[in-house]
């Protein structure tokens, strides 16, 4: 079982930046791919990025690429979302989550589907102003 808790989200003015955190609590946290998604009201969950084991792999939804960075830090058991030049249409819930997906192969091809997904954050509000 592993528990997730974002922090960091908040209110920003459009152009602004905000580091979003997600700290697991399993010692096993290497061994899990990690996911960011966000749902805006009114609107599917939708996928933002990705990341492998390492900081090896990483993938990004077409409307945050260029603006938003994953890492993590297997050390510390957190991942991270450096989101810059925010938007307005960036304001939503984001969540993190974790994949028990053990084959990087199968993961690079799926990495955007929610089920591949077995654990879940609460979520945190990032609210980008205009």
């Amino acid at each position: 079982q592993v528990q997730l808790v974002e922090s960091g989200g908040g209110l920003v003015q459009a152009g602004g930046s905000l580091r979003l955190s997600c700290a697991a609590s399993a010692s096993t946290f290497s061994t899990y791919p990690m996911g960011w998604f966000r749902q805006a009201p009114g609107k599917e969950r939708e996928f933002v990025a990705a990341i492998g084991w390492s900081n090896y792999y990483t993938y990004y939804a077409d409307s945050v690429k260029g603006r938003f960075a994953i890492s993590r830090s297997n050390a510390l058991n957190t991942v991270y979302l450096q989101m810059n030049s925010l938007k307005p249409e960036d304001t939503a819930v984001y969540s993190c989550a974790a994949s028990n997906i053990k084959d990087e192969r199968a993961y690079s091809k799926n990495y955007y589907y929610t089920a591949i997904y077995s654990y879940w954050g609460q979520g945190t509000q990032v609210t980008v102003s205009s």
